[in-house]
């Protein structure tokens, strides 16, 4: 993994030159669904790297973000919600979960600030509290969505659960933030990247993102796929690119990418909602994904969406394996 990459390039490289007080490290992400991870994650790269959507369960990989400062690097790991899990694609999105936490130098725990703190944020926080000694830092998210005394009332609530669960001081920091309007991005990068150890720059200058770009095609057709869907499809749509190819005997200066994608769910009545009435769903979800993959790969494409049937996938080890779990 790319953790295990800048750690070994980190080692080689502090023993080599100085650092000159330069920052870098890797922070995750956590908290449970829907808490507000890739839109922060978003925010703090400039730039679209994860995939967003009022459903839960929408992350699936650890999409790294990498935010550049002229003194600091932070390369930001995003992560599915930790949730109690009912199938085994839930309990391999938890292990995905714990193995990223056991490799990064600090842990952002993000706790709505329009939701009060429940069981699922107490479960997540006994998790981090087994971490052991990492710096955890309470990132209080959506902060756009409450007035100035429920907020205060939430970082209360929140700075009470650190004491409680994690002892001591509980939280390294506590953050209000809020994506959609930029409120203390800024400051939710300097407070991560003050957590970050002494290290030259692990990832090359401008480059935002270390997903191999089928995965990135992949999450924005899913993207798409999910606008305006019943609740029960998040968990049962998966994407998967076939092949990205250029089209032949294209002329240089005008050059066309085919890009070929299979959507699985789990129910014939599924695939029907993913293709609407006379196909037209899926044309839609077709032009929304193509200009996301578009700005992606800086050409035009030709995207070719099949929607398929794979009956429970999501609790057959062989059927995970074939779609990348």
């Amino acid at each position: 993994m790319a953790e295990h990459r800048g750690r070994t390039a980190r080692g080689q490289q502090a023993e080599a030159a100085d650092d000159g007080g330069f920052r870098a490290g890797f922070v995750v992400l956590v908290g449970r669904p829907n808490a507000g991870k890739s839109t922060l994650t978003n925010a703090l790269v400039g730039q679209k790297v994860a995939i967003t959507s009022a459903k839960p369960q929408t992350t699936r990989h650890t999409i790294r973000g990498i935010v550049h400062r002229a003194d600091a690097q932070l390369i930001l790991v995003d992560t599915p919600g930790l949730h109690r899990p009912r199938t085994l694609l839930g309990q391999r999105l938890n292990d995905l979960v714990a193995e990223t936490l056991s490799e990064v130098d600090a842990i952002g725990f993000c706790l709505p600030a329009n939701e009060r703190i429940g069981p699922g944020d107490r479960f997540i926080a006994n998790q981090l509290a087994a971490v052991g000694r990492k710096p955890v830092v309470a990132l209080v998210t959506k902060a756009d969505l409450v007035d100035r005394g429920a907020l205060a009332q939430q970082l209360l609530a929140v700075t009470e659960l650190g004491r409680e669960v994690l002892g001591g001081d509980g939280f390294a920091d506590i953050v209000p933030v809020s994506a959609k309007d930029g409120f203390q991005v800024e400051t939710v990068a300097d407070v991560l990247i003050s957590h970050m150890p002494p290290s030259p720059p692990l990832y090359p200058d401008g480059e935002l993102t270390d997903e191999p770009e089928a995965v990135m095609v992949a999450e924005l057709v899913r993207e798409a796929a999910l606008e305006g869907v019943r609740d029960e499809l998040p968990h049962s749509l998966a994407v998967v690119v076939d092949e990205i190819v250029p089209r032949e005997g294209r002329p240089e200066d005008n050059p066309l990418l085919d890009v070929r994608v299979n959507l699985y769910v789990e129910r014939p009545s599924q695939k029907a909602i993913i293709i609407g009435r006379g196909g037209e769903r899926l044309r839609d979800v077709g032009s929304r994904a193509r200009k996301g993959i578009e700005g992606l790969l800086g050409t035009r494409i030709y995207l070719d969406l099949h929607v398929k049937v794979a009956k429970d996938w999501q609790r057959d080890p062989k059927q995970l394996g074939r779609l990348g779990f």
